[in-house]
């Protein structure tokens, strides 16, 4: 698991951004407490975090940065005790932060800018062990999940989840499809990674959880999973969907990634309000930094000022709106 890291920046009457301009502080009357920022346990999130946070301190807030569970973390951005979460995906998220925005306590700051997919993967050298693929159904007979299985589970295939915090169903939709699976839940988005790499190199059976914005998907030949597309109604009455007896009994939603924070922080720190409704990245730029985490070996934070000396012009209007 990631510590938690601190960093803070002086809340300064100016502040020179570079040579040729100045760029105007946060208002005098906003607050100088810190901007408390939550940080998960995958790559791009601390990296977008972090490249919020180091544009925050440009404009002369104070900022921490503070590990909290993704899930969980509402309750404390509900109260204040928390402030911003930079990564909210619509594929996992949707209901957790539905379920806070409705408290009026938690706002959503819109959308990052990136796209979230994240599904049942396989490599492509699994598609002959298994035909049929990539419909599900494939998944549903015997010899395709032995081919998937490994001791442990045999006769049953695996399928080898994200971290449990990371919430996606997939317990509850092997249930609902009668899939012949069972779930291993990876400990850490490293460990996720690290064991495809294992299997991969030796053509070993793996079925797991991917996501985008990631390397994974450019690095390795395979495809996802297709199962029946995904609806709320899916999710929430068991009658919608292909079992009638079942409810998550189809694939998990696409879309935006979202920002979203405690709803007083557009009165406490007005400007960096404004900051971070404007972030925007895209899916190919952070997935380039990523994998220079991730393949290349660079710390977050020397991906970070990499970004932040290539895109001052970018970022630095986002703290003059």
């Amino acid at each position: 698991m990631f510590q938690p890291i601190r960093l803070s920046g002086l809340f300064a009457a100016t502040l020179c951004l570079s040579a040729a301009f100045t760029i105007a502080p946060a208002a005098a009357q906003e607050s100088t407490d810190p901007i408390k920022l939550t940080l998960h346990d995958w790559t791009g999130q601390l990296i977008t975090t972090e490249i919020m946070g180091e544009v925050l301190k440009k404009a002369g807030y104070s900022v921490d940065y503070v590990q909290a569970d993704y899930l969980a973390q509402f309750a404390g951005l509900e109260t204040g005790d928390l402030h911003v979460a930079m990564e909210m995906w619509e594929t996992t998220g949707r209901d957790a932060m539905d379920a806070a925005t409705a408290t009026g306590k938690v706002e959503n700051f819109g959308e990052t800018g990136m796209q979230a997919k994240e599904e049942w993967w396989y490599p492509a050298y699994m598609k002959e062990k298994c035909p049929g693929l990539p419909n599900w159904e494939a998944l549903k007979s015997e010899a395709c999940a032995e081919a998937f299985s490994i001791p442990e589970t045999a006769p049953k295939g695996r399928y080898l989840g994200g971290p449990v915090t990371w919430g996606g169903f997939d317990d509850e939709r092997v249930e609902a499809l009668d899939l012949p699976f069972e779930v291993i839940h990876a400990g850490t988005d490293a460990a996720l990674f690290a064991e495809l790499e294992s299997a991969y190199q030796r053509q070993a059976p793996i079925l797991l959880w991917i996501y985008a914005p990631h390397w994974a998907p450019a690095k390795y030949q395979g495809e996802w999973v297709e199962f029946p597309p995904y609806s709320k109604e899916c999710y929430e009455d068991p009658a919608a969907g292909v079992n009638p007896d079942a409810a998550y009994d189809c694939g998990k939603p696409f879309g935006p990634i979202w920002k979203v924070g405690w709803s007083g922080l557009k009165d406490k720190w007005p400007g960096a309000y404004a900051a971070i409704k404007a972030f925007n990245v895209n899916n190919d730029e952070m997935g380039a930094m990523i994998t220079k985490v991730d393949l290349d070996g660079k710390k977050v934070s020397e991906v970070v000022a990499e970004w932040m000396a290539a895109n001052e012009a970018r970022w630095s209007d986002w703290i003059k709106k």
